[in-house]
């Protein structure tokens, strides 16, 4: 039985490129930008049109959607179900959030219902990946997605809520990207699929979690 093939750990390495290549950069702007707070202000402010961070931010969401999309398709050939599609969509509305910078030609609002979806397909993503999972015998791997997939709806619905909401922010889209670069990391090392599996036919995953 083949394992992954090299095409797929290629496309693979977006889940792990982009998601470290976005926290870097927010937490980096946020570090050095006076008068910012990385708790009170939202990642979207750093990348806003008449920001001093505002063309590096962009770019790190544009590497984040891009490689978030090719792990949407490295997803699609070893995990079964639709959590792939979540993964395609994420990114695209990533790089939606990034031409539409708040302050910009298109309205904030604009660029609020694009971070709203993406944030929908974030949380979706490892919720929609734990029954393929649980399905092929990773057991832990579906529970630690619901999980994941728990705590980060829950931080960005408290971004709406109250104060600090740029911690908020922070928190429930790091525990995602987390997610992504782990499950991304194990397609890149090329684990083999347990003996039953049939492929992403048979909604089997290669995924070791």
């Amino acid at each position: 039985m083949a394992g992954v093939t090299q095409r797929v750990r290629i496309l693979a390495l977006g889940g792990v490129i982009g998601p470290i290549v976005f926290v870097a950069s927010w937490a980096v702007a946020g570090a050095t930008t006076a008068g910012y707070s990385s708790v009170d202000g939202a990642i979207s402010d750093l990348a806003a049109s008449d920001a001093s961070t505002h063309v590096a931010t962009t770019v790190c969401l544009v590497v984040f959607g891009l490689g978030v999309i090719a792990f949407g398709f490295a997803l699609r050939e070893v995990l079964g179900g639709h959590a792939w599609i979540a993964a395609i969509a994420t990114g695209a509305f990533t790089i939606g959030v990034a031409a539409t910078p708040l302050n910009g030609w298109s309205g904030d609002a604009v660029h609020g219902v694009l971070a709203a979806l993406g944030y929908t397909a974030i949380v979706a993503l490892p919720l929609l990946a734990a029954p393929p999972l649980a399905a092929s015998g990773r057991r832990t791997g579906a529970r630690v997605s619901v999980v994941v997939a728990a705590v980060a709806a829950l931080c960005l619905i408290a971004t709406v809520f109250g104060t600090a909401h740029g911690l908020w922010q922070r928190l429930g889209l790091t525990v995602a990207d987390a997610w992504i670069v782990a499950v991304a990391s194990s397609i890149v090392v090329g684990n083999r699929p347990p003996p039953s599996a049939s492929g992403r036919a048979g909604g089997a995953s290669y995924i070791e979690m």
